[in-house]
């Protein structure tokens, strides 16, 4: 089993500041937070409620009472902004409380995803017959692009590639380096890279086994893509077929191209030339249908996407994960907040400065 971790937070430590910093009010800090409990912010409400009472209470006494009042403007001076000190505090502190409630929380989260995997074979046709036209720019060069494609969707399987054209070789065993089958794929695989004079289905299933047959993955598949039949090498692809079945390996085939006269490059006059193509598909059924696999034909380059998307889907490694979640809290910085306004408002309310504030 192979791990991949991915790390959706930093767990680098960060240099807080202290708690009497005003830093805990800006903006920046309190959108950092995650609220474990954020319906008592709902007590914020509160506040307004209570200094309307206040005034509602203060101003029902008054008129009670007969306290005598006078019309004009009264000047401006430091007792009247001190005079609404006691009370400031007091909503300060029940801010900083109601915050702490709601708990504020700061967490760094660990992810590590696994799959069990699936070792992928694809065996690619490299003969002549892959550069007709019918696929733009041709058979050959269509295919390596949805290979790539399908290539870069996976997570974690071993991916191996083996071509094939008068004979069949490995260009790469299983791997996940995935970096390495793009430049293989991009750069490696193409026409006449060897002898093309025939099509050896058979030799290269076998190469395509020998690399499979002690893998211990769950799931081994091989995808074979050819425009041709089978007309060389000394192994029947039937006979590889049943010997890959031996061995737990499935097999998808795709014919790849039209049958018929199909566009091939252009003659002296600038005239587009066609030659007559023909697949074997009968065979490559049967390869499919021995390996319990499923056999596709791909008449066009998008139809050879979906094929290769609809294998994907078939063949999707169940992804697992685990979570690690490391949680701080920061309710203490605005109780010590909350305890530091109480303060206050307890000298203002209850020491001789109060008195100093009523006359």
């Amino acid at each position: 089993m192979e791990e991949k971790s991915d790390g959706l937070i930093d767990n680098a430590d960060v240099l807080m500041p202290e708690w009497y910093e005003l830093s805990w009010f800006s903006k920046t800090t309190l959108n950092g937070f995650e609220f474990e409990n954020p319906h008592y912010f709902w007590l914020l409400l509160a506040i307004p409620v209570l200094i309307a009472l206040r005034w509602l209470v203060v101003q029902l006494y008054r008129s009670r009472l007969g306290v005598a009042t006078f019309k004009g403007n009264v000047g401006w001076s430091w007792s009247v902004l001190l005079k609404v000190l006691p009370d400031t505090f007091l909503c300060l502190f029940w801010a900083m409380l109601v915050i702490a409630l709601a708990r504020p929380q700061r967490s760094d989260e660990q992810v590590e995803r696994w799959t069990e995997g699936i070792d992928i074979l694809l065996i690619l046709d490299t003969s002549g017959s892959m550069e007709l036209q019918d696929f733009k720019p041709n058979r050959l060069e269509s295919a390596k692009k949805v290979a790539t494609k399908f290539i870069d969707g996976r997570l974690q399987d071993r991916i191996g590639l083996v071509v094939f054209a008068e004979d069949a070789y490995s260009l790469s065993p299983l791997t996940t380096d995935y970096d390495l089958l793009f430049g293989l794929i991009k750069n490696n695989i193409k026409l006449k890279m060897m002898a093309d004079a025939g099509t050896a289905i058979g030799s290269a299933l076998a190469v395509g086994i020998n690399h499979m047959k002690d893998s211990e993955a769950k799931t081994k598949i091989m995808i074979l893509l050819s425009d041709g039949e089978n007309n060389a090498g000394n192994i029947d692809p039937k006979t590889a077929a049943q010997l890959a079945y031996g061995y737990g390996i499935k097999i998808y085939s795709i014919g790849i191209g039209k049958d018929g006269k199909v566009p091939y490059g252009k003659n002296f006059l600038g005239m587009t030339n066609y030659v007559e193509s023909n697949l074997d598909e009968t065979s490559l059924r049967e390869i499919a249908d021995i390996g319990k696999g499923e056999f596709f034909r791909a008449s066009n380059s998008k139809a050879l996407e979906k094929i290769f998307e609809k294998i994907d889907e078939y063949e999707k490694s169940e992804i697992k994960e685990n979570r690690y979640k490391n949680t701080q809290d920061y309710y203490q910085i605005y109780l010590y907040w909350a305890l530091t306004f109480f303060t206050l408002w307890l000298l203002l309310k209850g020491t001789f400065i109060s008195n100093a504030l009523e006359d």
